[in-house]
């Protein structure tokens, strides 16, 4: 493990509500209000640029709670629901569905139907182009964008990615396909989204996930640990034993990954030590204190992080979140001149 203590991201700094605090947590990008939604590409949606041709999914976006449509003081709540976005303006959907997150790893079959309507769709869309202004051009354009990765993935369904001199140690799955629907015990939810997580590094069907358990503004309740009498949010205004008995529950997901993680041999490694598991928060407490964040790097990063270590910029210049990012994205040899509001990495990690 490796603590680091101080880093912030500026940007969400304005406006100091949930839902201008979350949707640049990965991207350290300034926020539109007032109807427009434009955040940042995020740092997982840059990486499965890099690595998405190598396996099946070229990233694995994971959620426990539903995206929230609504707004909340000038902001859009889709903030407050997205931290990963594959650009500026489009915040990648995620899957709460552990059944379908699991056919997206690991079922082959690709409907004949579904290639066709994608046909369709770009021959309407390309004669409707030509109709229109140029901002609606350009927001047709972001739309065939997403078509377009949507047939790319169809194409490579079922196709194995590199090995690039290794075999991961499991090629098929050894869970069964998890029940339609949603799990009814948020605590059986994250085990399952968790469970899913590991299971595609394992099998290398992708190696990007992010995984939200819950939204910023979140409704979500915790009848598990006998906390069913008030919805999050409102729990994390307070400084209850409650409130530190959920925060703990979200802490023993992130252990139970890492733990998994690290039973997992990849010769002289386990996939923990192969890994880089970031685990954050766009806020230290409820209160929107946001002037330092938590965040918890676990993993060895393919032995090009040294772990058991504080790193702390508390009152230091330069403690953008961001230079975390560079640093992380440096470790699988993507190199960025700058990234969000970072003009350097992290040197210490």
């Amino acid at each position: 493990m490796l603590f680091v203590r101080g880093l912030y991201n500026e940007q969400a700094l304005k406006g100091n509500i949930q839902s201008s605090q979350t949707g640049n947590l990965l991207s350290g990008a300034p926020l539109a209000a007032g109807g427009e939604i434009r955040s940042g590409t995020s740092i997982d949606q840059l990486l499965a640029q890099r690595y998405g041709e190598s396996t099946k999914v070229p990233s694995l976006v994971l959620g426990c709670e539903k995206s929230n449509p609504s707004v909340h003081k000038n902001y859009s709540m889709l903030y407050s629901s997205h931290i990963s976005w594959s650009s500026p303006t489009t915040p990648t959907p995620l899957e709460i569905y552990p059944a379908l997150a699991f056919d997206r790893l690991f079922k082959d079959e690709v409907q004949r139907g579904d290639q066709s309507v994608l046909d369709a769709v770009l021959d309407d869309a390309g004669g409707l182009r030509r109709r229109l202004s140029r901002s609606d051009q350009h927001k047709l354009d972001e739309y065939l964008h997403s078509v377009r990765d949507v047939e790319r993935r169809i194409d490579n369904a079922g196709k194995k990615g590199e090995l690039q001199g290794w075999r991961p140690t499991l090629e098929k799955p050894d869970m069964p396909r998890p029940a339609d629907g949603i799990p009814q015990d948020i605590g059986e939810h994250m085990r399952l989204m968790a469970d899913l997580l590991v299971l595609g590094f394992q099998t290398d069907a992708t190696r990007i996930t992010s995984l939200k358990l819950n939204n910023d503004h979140s409704s979500l309740r915790f009848p598990n640990l006998g906390v069913d009498y008030m919805i999050h949010h409102l729990l994390s205004h307070s400084d209850s034993a409650d409130w530190l008995k959920v925060n703990q529950f979200f802490t023993e997901q992130v252990a139970y990954i890492a733990r998994k993680l690290d039973a997992i041999n990849e010769g002289p490694r386990t996939l923990l030590d192969n890994s880089m598991l970031l685990f954050c928060s766009s806020m230290l407490t409820g209160n929107h204190e946001a002037g330092q964040l938590p965040v918890v790097l676990l993993g060895g990063g393919g032995g090009r992080i040294k772990g058991g270590r504080i790193l702390d910029y508390t009152g230091k210049p330069e403690r953008q979140m961001c230079r975390l990012y560079l640093s992380m994205m440096d470790k699988m040899d993507v190199r960025l001149p700058k990234f969000g509001d970072a003009p350097t990495a992290l040197e210490e990690v």
